[in-house]
């Protein structure tokens, strides 16, 4: 395992852009591969502190695409071991969620409902037995867009919102962090769950 996930040595702060061939099932037509392409850019090692924590945090969301890079929406479907249930799709779906719900509904207040449940039921996202790779995708990039927007729009780290399961606000600056060690936490599920579905490892 490697990367922030699994490493505590620092990537290089190279820039650049590498595309991973998306599964078939995927693709804009049936039997048609296609593209995403990914942008997977160390942080700056003397940047300041906003510059420092985006770029943590698009690191770790550019891990979880590379994870499930080349697999079907079959192998996405797998589930690591018993006992778990935890899936690629899975996660990728669950960090949809997460996305919304700490950009949009926390630090926006915007009165959405999370993504695969109208009931606030967070489980709902991390049952993919019938999802598909074009589903959870569209479903999580389009909130990583949203995310970007409100980070990007908001004056500085110190705007607040409510979170209200906590019954507290918190800064922006704690949402960005929190949201990168949910990353963080779950692409050392997916290190796993891909080495268990072909072998491959490395991030």
């Amino acid at each position: 395992m490697g990367g922030f996930a699994g490493s505590p040595t620092l990537p290089a702060p190279a820039r650049g852009r590498r595309n991973y061939a998306r599964c078939r099932d995927g693709g804009s037509a049936a039997g048609e591969d296609a593209t995403v392409t990914i942008d997977r850019i160390g942080p700056p090692l003397t940047g300041g502190e906003r510059e420092t924590l985006r770029a943590f945090l698009d690191y770790q969301r550019a891990t979880l695409t590379m994870k499930c890079e080349g697999l079907t929406d079959e192998d996405l479907r797998r589930r690591s071991m018993p006992p778990s249930t935890l899936t690629l799709l899975g996660l990728v779906r669950h960090m949809a969620e997460v996305e919304r719900t700490w950009f949009r509904r926390v630090i926006a207040a915007e009165d959405v409902p999370l993504v695969w449940s109208d009931r606030g039921d967070y489980q709902v996202a991390y049952d993919a037995s019938t999802a598909t790779r074009a589903e959870a995708f569209a479903a999580w990039q389009a909130e990583v867009v949203h995310a970007r927007r409100i980070e990007r729009d908001a004056a500085s780290l110190d705007v607040t919102g409510h979170q209200a399961r906590w019954g507290q606000d918190v800064s922006l600056r704690l949402v960005m962090v929190h949201v990168t060690l949910e990353y963080a936490r779950h692409n050392g599920h997916a290190d796993l769950i891909r080495e268990g579905i072909d072998g491959v490892v490395g991030a």
